[in-house]
């Protein structure tokens, strides 16, 4: 993107996925490092002298498709098509199975800025939808920010976080930087131009070509960006028309389901990972913005996402978990929220309790010393006769997207008797002394006895022991501790108790 470096997903097609060299951002880098692509952009005039797709079909195909960009047919975009259909498949796969992943931020970003939707292909095109991508110009990230341009769009660089590669907020970026340029030119093909080379070289082809539109200024462009437009055109085609060719996703890939945690100061990520379970790759794909293996001493505020899976075990062994990663020295205190959370509000102002909890909707009541915190749950709802996504969405006060999302729903058609996921926020109170418990085991046994209330889980068809661990984070072995279980069996409608 921005001054002519991007179009990393077509690079990475035109080389086959080559391997990719790893860039070092210091000693250690987390989880994948930054990539870099070579630009082997191929000649389109030599692609699809005789075409395999009738132009009519794909005329027809473009007006269906077209909304608010235009979809203009030409011999370029037509090549292009049966490039990725016959030449690249592999590409086109791996981009229809990413979309699960990237594309309900990228349609709620862009519905946010007023943007049309169709743009969130045009990521594809640009880094092949690998959030640690980075070009030889050093742009980087989903929407190939150079590093200049990401500052001046609010995206934070240094040695430990690069912006560049955080979905959220590099997608703002984009979306403002789009908007910037649509406001520029007035016509979408222009300003997708404009991203892909910079305004300045659009405004100059034009007064050298005397045109007013990107095909009319076409032949004044750099080569790149000549193909950049049809590129963008026969991406938006296969992701809407690749099943008539054949092109299937066989292995979509989801979000994560993940919490997160407010770090202040100094953390070791490896012992982190190490001392609460987590896998350190998976940690790197929930934090993609981290480039190395810990974050500083001046860390304030900084978001970590953690699998939701590991969040009891994490909670319930805070102390000792983050007694391995920090210094004892520094005031580093760790807030624990769920996902999206974008604010901290320190409730550890005794320095002999630094860490507490606290939720992006909190309510804190100082006289009661309570927090209020938002947490997800799962539940069902079983399809019945009449029912659609839409009166199912009404009825849990939910979005079809998220909806479809939940059950992996790539149309809108269900079933009867079919049963859905439904994820819905609850609010929960956790007192000051519960919040001190889990801060900091007490010295001393308390003189009488109190009343612990158990948290059991009713064993379901097709329940293991694994899996329930799994779900609520819990060592195997603590599991059957708990329970007095001596081998692997369970039985449907069994309760375990999985917490005291």
């Amino acid at each position: 993107m921005c001054v002519g470096f991007g179009n990393l997903a077509f690079e990475a097609a035109a080389a086959s996925f080559i391997p990719q060299e790893k860039i070092e951002f210091g000693q250690d880098t987390l989880g994948i490092s930054g990539q870099v692509v070579e630009n082997l952009l191929p000649d389109v005039e030599e692609i699809g002298v005789n075409p395999s797709i009738p132009e009519k079909l794909l005329r027809e195909r473009f007006a269906r498709l077209e909304k608010s960009i235009p979809l203009t047919y030409h011999k370029s975009s037509h090549d292009f098509v049966e490039y990725f259909i016959y030449k690249k498949a592999s590409f086109t796969k791996s981009m229809m199975e990413k979309m699960p992943l990237f594309f309900p931020l990228f349609e709620k970003t862009l519905s946010k800025y007023g943007l049309p939707g169709e743009l969130k292909y045009l990521s594809m095109i640009e880094s092949g939808l690998n959030p640690k991508v980075i070009s030889h110009a050093r742009a980087g990230g989903l929407w190939q920010f150079m590093p200049a341009t990401g500052r001046e769009f609010g995206l934070y660089q240094d040695s430990y976080i690069d912006e560049r590669f955080e979905p959220v907020k590099a997608t703002e970026a984009a979306c403002r930087y789009l908007k910037q340029l649509y406001n520029i030119f007035g016509d979408w093909e222009l300003a997708l131009a404009s991203y892909n080379t910079g305004p300045g070289n659009i405004k100059r082809a034009m007064r050298r070509s005397r045109g007013t539109t990107f095909w009319t200024i076409y032949n004044a462009l750099p080569r790149e960006t000549r193909s950049y437009v049809p590129q963008y055109v026969a991406m938006n085609y296969m992701m809407n028309y690749g099943n008539d060719h054949g092109i299937y996703a066989e292995n979509p890939e989801y979000q994560i389901p993940n919490d997160t945690i407010h770090v202040n100061g100094y953390i070791d990520l490896v012992a982190f990972c190490s001392n609460s379970g987590i896998d350190f790759q998976e940690l790197g794909k929930l934090n993609p913005s981290i480039t190395k293996t810990s974050l500083p001493d001046q860390t304030r505020d900084f978001v970590l996402r953690v699998p939701s899976v590991k969040y009891t075990y994490l909670v319930s062994n805070r102390s000792i978990i983050m007694d391995s990663c920090t210094r004892k020295l520094i005031a580093a205190a760790m807030m624990i929220a769920m996902a999206d959370s974008c604010r901290t509000d320190s409730l550890g102002k005794n320095a002999a309790f630094p860490y507490a909890y606290v939720s992006n909707d909190q309510e804190y009541d100082d006289e009661a010393s309570t927090v209020t915190v938002n947490r997800t749950r799962k539940s069902s709802h079983t399809v019945r006769r009449g029912e659609t996504l839409n009166s199912i969405s009404k009825k849990y006060g939910v979005q079809i997207a998220d909806l479809k999302r939940w059950n992996h729903i790539r149309r809108s058609s269900i079933m009867k008797g079919q049963r859905l996921v439904i994820m819905k926020e609850v609010k929960e109170v956790v007192t000051s002394a519960s919040r001190l418990a889990v801060a900091e085991k007490p010295k001393r046994e308390p003189a009488k006895s109190h009343r612990v209330k158990m948290r059991y889980h009713t064993v379901q068809q097709g329940d293991t022991l694994w899996t329930i661990s799994q779900r609520y984070g819990l060592p195997l072995n603590h599991l059957k501790k708990a329970n007095r279980i001596r081998g692997n069996e369970i039985k449907p409608g069994q309760k375990l108790i999985i917490s005291s």
